[in-house]
């Protein structure tokens, strides 16, 4: 096995972090926040939109099981990576399209993935999807952690 990490910003995490969950070769997927400038941020002040923060989820995959490239697909079918700081219902900048790289790689394959989908027409508008360096990824609380399983879904339009 090869544990790798992968990080994704799309919108409210409930439903990244449940659709990422579904994946076979996922291990683990966690809600939190990257970023942004705030040490230690609460939920409270990254939907206030004081923190800079995305909330994001933390992808631990076995990269013999499924690969980069099958979760940056998921990733970009299930938001709209043409909105600008909004999913849905919601918005601010802690519901931006971000993809986090941890290696030179992981960035090159999301920077090809947004060269095809912008060239293939999928989209009426070009893709805003942040490509920047993971930086540190603050777990979310302990309510946010597989949200819907524990609540049966919620408002998320994942």
């Amino acid at each position: 096995m090869s544990e790798k990490t992968a990080s994704f910003a799309a919108g409210c995490f409930w439903g990244v972090e449940a659709r990422f969950r579904e994946l076979p070769g996922v291990l683990d997927a966690v809600s939190g926040y990257m970023g942004g400038h705030a040490e230690n941020p609460s939920y409270k002040q990254v939907c206030a939109g004081d923190t800079g923060h995305a909330e994001a989820v933390q992808v631990t995959f076995d990269d013999e099981q499924v690969s980069y490239s099958e979760l940056l697909g998921l990733f970009f079918d299930m938001h709209n990576p043409t909105t600008l700081n909004r999913q849905g219902p919601d918005f601010g900048s802690q519901y931006r399209s971000v993809a986090f790289w941890h290696d030179p790689g992981q960035r090159d394959l999301v920077e090809q993935k947004i060269r095809e989908l912008n060239e293939s027409g999928k989209w009426s508008s070009p893709i805003v999807t942040q490509v920047v360096p993971a930086d540190r990824f603050w777990r979310a609380e302990e309510y946010h952690q597989r949200y819907f399983e524990k609540n049966g879904g919620g408002y998320c339009h994942v």
